[in-house]
């Protein structure tokens, strides 16, 4: 399971960085233990992946220990089976936990389920390359829901899917998903991946989506002014 993870992870990535136009993810590790990625997020300036934490615990207790001493506020993504041991790795090395009800997770995008959003809501589509977005807008202008795929190869990660609290409980994350798949199956996608919160993966659990693997998110301390 944990190799699986670990490729899902990998192309979950590609996905992710194309999505939000960072940079390619580096390699962090002499032994593979995980991939760097810089998201220039004010403090969550990089953020570094995990991809063997199961297989191998020496390599996520390097990859904690190198999280700690980072320059820069860094955050360490942990896919895992095992998220008590991984935890306990985590606040060994002094970092602070953040999440641990988060999920990754897949699905078979020919088969997704299409809704279409209820009035008076309406749908606008654009596609920019790899990556589309799906908005729906409220007659007043308003965008009530929204969400981003990217498209790499046959995967294709959906990103940053919100409702305004305001527009909720009326059917618009279906409606924003559903469109999201049609739109990366028209670009070859087969598979999709996403991270999901705990409320987010009630929605995509009802559309289909199969959960992969849990996440235990933590974060270093951040650098002394001047370091």
């Amino acid at each position: 399971m944990a190799k699986i993870e670990s490729e899902l992870i990998r192309r979950w990535l590609n996905g992710w960085t194309a999505a939000r136009s960072l940079p390619e993810a580096e390699s962090v590790g002499s032994a593979g233990d995980g991939l760097r990625s810089r998201c220039d997020q004010p403090g969550r300036e990089v953020e570094v992946f995990a991809l063997r934490a199961d297989e191998d615990p020496a390599s996520l207790t390097r990859l904690a220990a190198a999280v700690a001493a980072a320059r820069q506020t860094t955050w360490l993504t942990v896919p895992t089976q095992r998220p008590d041991a991984v935890e306990a790795v985590v606040n060994a090395a002094g970092l602070e936990l953040l999440h641990r009800s988060e999920w990754l997770m897949s699905a078979d995008l020919g088969g997704h389920p299409q809704h279409a959003p209820a009035a008076p809501y309406e749908r606008e589509v654009r596609t920019d390359g790899p990556v589309t977005a799906v908005s729906l807008r409220h007659p007043s202008g308003e965008v009530a829901a929204r969400g981003t795929v990217a498209v790499v190869g046959a995967d294709a990660v959906a990103d940053r899917i919100e409702t305004d609290p305001a527009h909720r409980r009326r059917g618009l994350g279906r409606a924003v998903m559903g469109a999201l798949a049609e739109a990366a199956v028209a670009q070859g996608a087969r598979t999709g991946l996403l991270i999901a919160s705990e409320e987010g993966r009630r929605l995509y659990s009802s559309l289909g989506w199969r959960r992969e693997a849990g996440l235990v998110i933590a974060r270093g301390p951040a650098a002394p002014s001047g370091r």
